[in-house]
């Protein structure tokens, strides 16, 4: 080994651990900046804090945050070319809790930020069942607490969780073992980028701090400008979440377009990544939108600026709200279609069925989800406008069928085995086909105006999002569980607590569609008294599957630590994170691999897709014919870095 390529040591003086200094510096940066803004405001007798100076203050708070979990040291001193202590771990559970340019330690910090968001959320949501199987209020004393907390949770869900976990976790760390890439392209704005979660979850979640807040996870203005301070946490929570999954967006498209092994075409590329292509250009056109609604609404409550108020242009909120919000549906959704593409045909062992009209599906999925946007707003639009509208809903129903019938056309006469992971897509497939046919009923202008705002649009949106994505996310983590731990799952502890699940969330959100056909009004925690039996029921039924989703969280976690080891390749899978050890090294592969045929041909004749030529020839004629401790971690193109 040459002395460039000696291991780096780590510093034997401690440093304080990241998180701490990331806590104190957060605090140090909010405390300085604060007092710095109420010092020169011109408008004194104001208190300590304002929504100025805690606007500003929290700007302060995020770059201590950032430069204390590990910036400073790992990016900033280099920078400045000064001499830093910093060296990537890549062994331990404390590089999870640092700074990391590695795309699998990115994508476990993704998974474990958006489990933490999803487990807040999800408790929050328990309270709200709680509150809702009387028809007065008991534990929320006023109606604006009970608002505050439907804002919370669904802020968490739909930006904490449901997109942080599809493209944030499993995209960062299968896209690149998938394409045959050893590292993406902007690793280490990658590795401060996923520390931006916390910052928003925590941000949102202290939102009733500064006040309550009763817009729900959609902020509304002119409403949001009659709410005291909270409001402000939630625009700067979220625009801290979603400039995060920018920077995977960016990060994600570009390995793609420039780090694919060789053979690896766009037309071999894994169905997995054509999702995650389509949302991250989805989330990069998009994105940028929201965010912008976001700073006008914000600056309409500190300046303000009245942008949405009615002197400015109040239903111009609404427009742009839900120019993003429908595209978010399907950031969500589209990672799920290609879950069940990518894995039923590993499981039937049958050549996918239609895979260019899958591919197809998505990408006009991608094309039509800005067209539909102004179905959320029937009750606000005169009738010439409503039928385009109208028209586009039903359509996009079009592609979304395309990723059904690849499914349904692989299972067509296969030999399927009933793995766990299947199981969890055919549910997965089962809720979505629910959530697009109680769609179809919103999609028509006339039924939609009885149903607006009830209980059935909110069943609707939880078959769809919860029902698709989140059942597809457990069936991928059972998937590539050998992958992520190099062990493996008990088949009779992953059926039966994903038939727990799927029972208790079809009883919990099937009668919401009766609960709104019978008047049940969303937003509203006091209720009229013959609604009391049917929410009582399934409230019960909420806390058996809030259960059952903790369950399948520890379960996979005791898994990951303590399951029996398996096998390189368990599912005779051929895409091209099977071609590598479990868990993969920290540069994925020995050499670069190289794509010779389709990923997803099964049957007499079908070649070995992915080879590694290079790496066997080196292995022969090298150190390793005469080295007995010969490691192909040496020809790394980086030094290895220290544990």
């Amino acid at each position: 080994m040459t002395p460039e390529h000696q291991p780096l040591s780590r510093p034997k003086k401690a440093m304080m651990p990241p998180v701490l200094r990331g806590f104190l510096w957060a605090a140090i940066g909010f405390l300085l900046v604060n007092t710095f803004v109420i010092a020169v405001d011109p408008f004194r007798g104001h208190p300590f804090v304002t929504g100025p100076s805690v606007t500003l203050g929290w700007f302060g708070a995020v770059i201590g945050w950032l430069l204390g979990i590990g910036v400073y040291d790992a990016v900033l001193l280099p920078l400045m070319g000064f001499d830093t202590r910093w060296v990537e771990r890549d062994k331990g559970w404390r590089r999870y809790w640092e700074i990391a340019s590695d795309h699998k330690v990115i994508g476990i910090q993704y998974m474990m930020f958006a489990v933490g968001g999803f487990l807040i959320a999800g408790a929050i949501a328990m309270l709200m069942r709680y509150e809702l199987m009387t028809p007065y209020l008991t534990i929320f004393h006023y109606p604006s607490n009970y608002l505050t907390a439907v804002g919370i949770h669904g802020t968490l869900m739909m930006f904490s969780f449901a997109t942080v976990f599809m493209i944030g976790g499993l995209g960062n760390y299968f896209v690149p073992l998938m394409i045959g890439a050893r590292e993406t392209v902007l690793s280490k704005l990658s590795g401060i980028g996923v520390w931006l979660v916390p910052a928003g979850i925590l941000t949102v979640l202290f939102s009733p701090i500064l006040g309550e807040w009763s817009t729900g996870w959609r902020g509304y203005e002119p409403l949001a400008g009659q709410d005291a301070n909270g409001i402000i946490f939630y625009y700067l929570g979220v625009l801290a979440i979603t400039m995060s999954s920018l920077i995977v967006a960016l990060n994600l498209v570009a390995t793609v377009m420039f780090r694919r092994a060789p053979g690896m075409t766009w037309g071999r590329l894994p169905l997995f990544v054509w999702g995650q292509v389509t949302v991250n250009l989805l989330m990069l056109i998009w994105f940028p939108e929201i965010q912008t609604t976001f700073v006008m609404g914000l600056l309409d409550k500190i300046v303000p600026l009245n942008f949405f108020t009615a002197t400015g242009s109040p239903l111009t909120y609404l427009m742009l709200f839900w120019l993003f919000g429908h595209p978010e549906v399907y950031i969500i959704a589209v990672p799920a279609f290609a879950l069940w593409n990518e894995i039923i045909p590993v499981m039937a062992q049958k050549s996918l069925f239609g895979r260019q009209w899958a591919v197809i599906g998505l990408v006009f999925v991608m094309m039509l989800s800005g067209l539909v946007w102004a179905h959320h707003m029937f009750t606000n639009l005169r009738n010439s406008e409503i039928l385009p509208f109208s028209f586009f809903t039903e359509m996009i129903s079009i592609p979304t069928g395309f990723a059904y019938m690849s499914a349904v056309g692989t299972l067509w006469k296969s030999k399927i085995r009933l793995t766990t992971p299947v199981i969890w897509i055919f549910m997965s497939m089962f809720n979505f086909l629910i959530g697009g046919l109680t769609g179809v009923f919103l999609a028509d202008p006339i039924v939609n105006l009885q149903l607006h705002d009830t209980f059935w649009v909110v069943g609707h949106f939880h078959y769809t999002i919860i029902g698709s994505m989140v059942f597809s996310g457990f069936g991928a983590m059972y998937y590539w569980l050998p992958k992520l731990s190099g062990r493996m799952y008990n088949e009779t502890w992953g059926k039966t607590l994903a038939i727990i699940t799927f029972f208790a969330f079809n009883l919990t959100f099937s009668q919401f569609f009766l609960l709104g056909l019978h008047g049940m009004n969303r937003w509203v925690p006091a209720y009229p008294a013959y609604l009391q039996p049917m929410n009582f029921e399934v409230s019960i039924f909420a806390f058996i599957l809030g259960a059952s989703f903790v369950a399948n969280i520890i379960y996979i976690g005791y898994c990951w630590a303590n399951g029996e080891k398996a096998s390189e390749n368990p599912w005779n899978a051929k895409t091209p994170e099977w071609f590598t050890s479990s868990p993969a090294p920290r540069y994925n592969f020995p050499v670069q691999p190289e794509i010779v045929a389709s990923l997803y041909m099964y049957g007499e004749g079908t070649k070995v897709p992915v080879v590694t030529t290079a790496y066997d020839e080196l292995a022969a004629t090298s150190r390793a014919s005469t080295d007995p401790h010969y490691d192909w971690h040496d020809y790394m193109p980086t030094p290895p870095h220290n544990k």
